[in-house]
């Protein structure tokens, strides 16, 4: 028997964490190998290019960190 699972591009929530330092994960790398690494954006960058070399697909929220970006309801 097989199973296979979607890609899980489910927003990312306070409860995933960071698996270098357990703080809140910002994005989310499927590995073309299988399996998935969730990362803070400190962390995304340190390792960003050995990211892009491994990745299947890179679900990125970092923009949320953005001072400038309204916030969600907002009317701005």
């Amino acid at each position: 028997m097989t199973t296979a699972t979607a890609p899980s591009q489910a927003v990312l929530t306070a409860g995933d964490r960071c698996d270098r330092c357990g703080a809140q994960a910002y994005l989310r790398v499927e590995i073309k190998t299988g399996g998935e690494l969730l990362f803070c954006a400190h962390h995304a960058r340190e390792h960003g290019e050995k990211l892009r070399e491994v990745a299947a697909t890179v679900h990125d929220e970092t923009h949320k960190l953005d001072p400038a970006a309204p916030a969600a309801g907002s009317d701005a």
